[in-house]
C-alpha cells in the first residue's frame, strides 16, 4: 500500500491485512514461478499478474494454482497453436452477430454486450463456438489498460426462446471462464430474461463455482437502466440501456 504511514485507526487493521495479505501474494507468486518455469519453460514469457489469477482462483494454494496453470499453457498450445484465432474460423459466430465490445465501466473494465437471442445452434458446432470464446476474450483483453484485468458483460436475454438454448455451448463457456480464464470476469448483468430461460439456468447452475455465481446479476426490468447505471457512466452505456454509444460488434474492434 501507498503511503502507508497516514494510515488513520478506523481503517488502520484492513490496511494492515491488506499489507499482509499482498505480502503472502508476492511469495506466493515467486514460489508458483519456480514450480511452473522449471515443469514448463515458457512459463518465463508470462507476468505475475497472470499467476496472480491463478492463484487466487486456487485461493493461493500453490500446488493447486501451478497444476491448473499449466493445464491452461497447454490447451493454449493445442487448442490456439497459431497463438491467436482468425475470423476466418469464426464464420458461423460471427455471421450471428452477437457480441460486441464498447466503452468502459467506472472501474475501467471493458464493457461487452452479448445478445443471446441471436445465438443459434450451427454446423461449426461447439468447437466453433469455443473458439468463438477464446476469440472474445483476446479481444477484450487486447482493450484492457494497464493494471486492469477484468470485464464486465451485459447478458441481454431478450427473444431468447427454446431455439436458442444451447446447453452444451453455456458448459463449454463456463468451463473455459472457470478453468482456464480465472479471476478475469468482473461482473455479469442478466438482463431480459424471460421466465422459460430459468429451466436451462438451473441445469447450467450446479457447474457454476462459488466465485463466478457471487459476479452473476439478474436485473428486473424495471430497475435495468439505474442499476447498469451504478456500474456504468451514461457515457459509456450503450443506447440500447439508455446510455451514449453505440453496440460496436466485436469483429470489427
Amino acid at each position: 500500500m501507498k503511503n502507508s504511514d497516514n494510515i488513520n485507526h478506523s481503517n488502520g487493521n484492513e490496511e494492515q491485512d491488506n499489507l499482509g495479505s499482498n505480502e503472502i501474494e508476492k511469495t506466493k507468486i515467486c514460489l508458483m514461478r519456480t514450480f511452473v518455469e522449471a515443469q514448463d519453460p515458457s512459463s518465463k514469457e508470462v507476468d505475475d499478474l497472470t499467476l496472480r489469477r491463478f492463484l487466487r482462483a486456487r485461493d493461493l494454494d500453490v500446488e493447486k494454482a501451478s497444476a491448473m496453470f499449466l493445464k491452461y499453457l497447454k490447451w493454449r498450445r493445442s487448442f490456439v497453436p497459431n497463438g491467436s484465432i482468425s475470423p476466418s474460423e469464426l464464420k458461423n459466430e460471427i455471421q450471428q452477430n452477437k457480441m460486441f465490445l464498447q466503452g468502459s465501466d467506472k472501474k475501467g473494465r471493458p464493457v461487452g454486450v452479448l445478445l443471446a437471442g441471436r445465438h443459434f445452434q450451427h454446423k461449426g458446432g461447439v468447437d466453433e463456438f469455443k473458439r468463438f470464446i477464446v476469440y472474445i476474450f483476446d479481444k477484450i483483453f487486447a482493450r484492457m489498460p494497464p493494471g486492469q484485468e477484468k470485464f464486465l458483460v451485459i447478458g441481454d436475454l431478450e427473444g431468447w426462446g427454446y431455439t436458442n438454448c444451447d446447453i452444451r455451448a453455456y458448459l463449454a463457456a463456463l468451463s473455459l471462464v472457470q478453468d482456464y480464464f480465472p479471476e478475469r470476469l468482473g461482473k455479469l448483468f442478466i438482463v431480459h430474461a424471460p421466465y422459460i430461460f430459468m429451466a436451462a439456468w438451473k441445469i447450467v447452475y450446479p457447474f457454476i463455482d462459488i466465485k463466478t455465481r457471487n459476479k452473476i446479476v439478474f436485473v428486473e426490468n424495471k430497475k435495468l437502466k439505474s442499476t447498469l447505471l451504478e456500474e456504468i457512466e451514461e457515457s459509456q452505456l450503450p443506447e440500447t440501456y439508455g446510455g451514449q454509444l453505440p453496440l460496436i460488434p466485436i469483429q470489427d474492434t
